[in-house]
C-alpha cells in the first residue's frame, strides 16, 4: 500500500469477548458484532467521529472512558 492507513486487527479471543460484552451491554439498542467491532476500534485508536447512518446505535454507545461518539451526518 502506497498511501494511507491499513488496519489488520487480529481476532484474539479476548478481543472477540470483549465485542459479545458490548454486545450484552446494548442489547436494548442493539448493538451487532459490526458495531461492537468498530466500537473497540474507535476506543483503540482514540476516534470519536463516526460517518456512520445508525445514528440511534451511536448516538447510544460510548468508549470504554465513557466519551460519546460525534456522529458526522447529524
Amino acid at each position: 500500500m502506497a498511501s494511507g492507513i491499513q488496519i489488520s486487527p487480529s481476532a484474539d479471543p479476548e478481543q472477540l469477548l470483549a465485542a459479545a460484552r458490548l454486545m450484552e451491554k446494548y442489547a436494548d439498542t442493539p448493538m451487532d458484532f459490526a458495531d461492537a467491532t468498530l466500537v473497540l476500534l474507535a476506543d483503540d485508536l482514540g476516534v470519536l467521529d463516526v460517518l456512520t447512518l445508525d445514528r440511534r446505535g451511536f448516538s447510544a454507545y460510548r468508549t470504554a472512558k465513557g466519551k460519546a461518539f460525534r456522529l458526522v451526518l447529524s
